[in-house]
């Protein structure tokens, strides 16, 4: 890859890859320092890299960064941490994108990037399976099964309101 092709691929890509960390995330100092690392690894390796495959490389690359801080920085929660309205489903929520937002915080990390790829980046199965490393048959499993989570929980969240 040029230095054109990887400035080609800054212009391109960065706000993609900005916008799936940082909906997988919730933190915009940690999406932003993911995609900035993401393109430092990128710009070490532009002589490796294809400039067709780049979109790949960055979501690839970014997307094990992610899932690297997630499992280091995992806790668990003390119960005193925990604010009682969350638990609770006693507002009206009249927002439908509050509601999606809180229906993927209950996924698993890994339904949640897979959804995320697939209905919100339009990755097709193939390439999801290159970026999470899984095969085509376990990402068709883990959106299934995530479409069902979701599924269930707007419904109930439906009956609630």
């Amino acid at each position: 890859m040029t230095v054109k092709e990887y400035n080609k691929t800054v212009d391109l890509f960065s706000d993609n890859v900005y916008r799936f960390i940082l909906k997988n995330i919730k933190n915009v100092e940690k999406a932003e320092d993911i995609v900035q690392d993401t393109y430092e690894k990128l710009w070490k390796k532009h002589s490796d890299v294809d400039f067709e495959k780049a979109k790949s490389y960055l979501f690839t690359s970014s997307y094990r960064t992610m899932i690297d801080i997630i499992r280091r920085e995992k806790k668990q929660g003390q119960w005193d941490e925990v604010v009682e309205q969350q638990l609770s489903h006693q507002g009206h929520y009249s927002d439908l994108k509050e509601m999606l937002n809180q229906a993927l915080e209950r996924l698993s990390e890994i339904q949640k990037s897979v959804v995320m790829l697939r209905d919100y980046e339009g990755y097709d199965y193939e390439e999801i399976g290159e970026i999470t490393g899984l095969n085509m048959s376990q990402v068709k499993v883990y959106i299934f099964r995530a479409r069902k989570k979701l599924k269930d929980y707007l419904v109930k969240m439906d009956l609630v309101v």
